[in-house]
């Protein structure tokens, strides 16, 4: 079958298509048939082994997973002989989880992975681009902000992956949002459901008189310091691009202060949360209250060219490679 595969760290060229054999599902696995799969900024950050800290989790010399790919959407082809949760023909979504592996046109997962029967109502590519960015601000939002209805959010890089899932999901929670981006994005994230825009080339919302109760750095653009005086009193300041220079902020703020710094780790979490997370995002999608944004698509033979894009750090919503199926839909 066609894979991609890396074996050292650097540039979009180290990535290579190749031929490798075609898994086989163990006893407790399904096989799946890809037919849509993404490009993340973690899949470019391990691509490239930079910021170095990140060798910790892949490699320091070189990477210890020669795959890539964590969101995927498709068709079931064969079950092992003791799978009770799928069966063949299901058309689902979800996650490959920390091993990754979904830019390839068929992986073996366990039943019990990070997996849903795909909604009726999107197509393939949809499916593959709602994982990440909705999995990623659903834990932080909710467990780490504890949004509730009423509160001031600000989404900061309101246009990206993770961003433009926040902006939908405090407008689901009831909360008043405000997403900060670039020009070019302003009408998009507007259109997402976003009360405010700051268009950050011509505003530094952190020298506002407005404050917040939430500030979600979906991008890792901005410091918990710079931040603080525009959050309320209690107020929590969320950062998903976690870096060394966040880790103090969160440690001193969790013993002093009223206002808080909070990371979450939320691709570490358990297989059964993700999975309860997931099918409420796929209810949510059902019910039309959370769209997937999608800039561009790419082929299996164009990810090199597709992780150049996500390098540039401009990309709008998803970027989504489409695998060869005959479906429509």
């Amino acid at each position: 079958m066609k894979a991609i595969v890396y074996t050292q760290y650097g540039s979009p060229d180290v990535l290579q298509l190749k031929h490798i054999a075609q898994p086989v599902p163990k006893d407790n696995e399904i096989l799946i048939r890809i037919y849509a799969t993404t490009v993340t900024a973690t899949e470019c950050t391990f691509r490239k082994g930079e910021p170095f800290f990140s060798r910790l989790f892949t490699g320091f010399i070189r990477p210890k997973n020669t795959r890539l790919g964590e969101e995927l959407t498709g068709e079931i082809e064969a079950v092992g002989k003791a799978v009770t949760l799928f069966k063949e023909g299901d058309q689902v979504f979800g996650s490959a989880g920390a091993s990754f592996g979904a830019n390839a046109k068929y992986i073996c997962l366990p039943e019990d992975a990070v997996l849903a029967i795909k909604p009726t109502s999107i197509t393939y590519e949809e499916a593959a681009a709602s994982v990440d960015g909705f999995l990623t601000a659903l834990p932080f939002l909710r467990d780490k902000g504890n949004i509730h209805s009423g509160q001031k959010v600000l989404i900061n890089g309101a246009s990206g992956s993770v961003g433009t899932a926040a902006v939908q999901l405090t407008n689901y929670f009831g909360a008043e949002v405000t997403g900060v981006c670039s020009t070019t994005n302003v009408e998009l994230v507007k259109s997402l459901g976003a009360d405010q825009v700051i268009d950050y080339t011509q505003e530094d919302f952190t020298k506002s008189s407005q404050t917040y109760d939430i500030i979600f750095d979906s991008v890792g653009k901005v410091s918990f310091p710079r931040c603080k005086g525009v959050l309320k009193q209690k107020g929590v300041f969320l950062e998903a691009g976690i870096g060394l220079t966040i880790l103090p902020h969160v440690l001193w703020t969790s013993k002093f202060g009223s206002k808080k710094a909070m990371i979450a780790a939320t691709g570490l979490r358990p297989a059964s949360e993700r999975t309860k997370d997931l099918s409420f995002l796929k209810a949510l999608m059902e019910a039309d209250s959370i769209k997937p944004v999608i800039d561009r698509r790419y082929s299996l033979e164009q990810l090199a060219e597709a992780h150049r894009y996500v390098d540039t750090r401009h990309k709008k919503g998803n970027v989504v490679l489409t695998l060869e199926h005959h479906h429509k839909t």
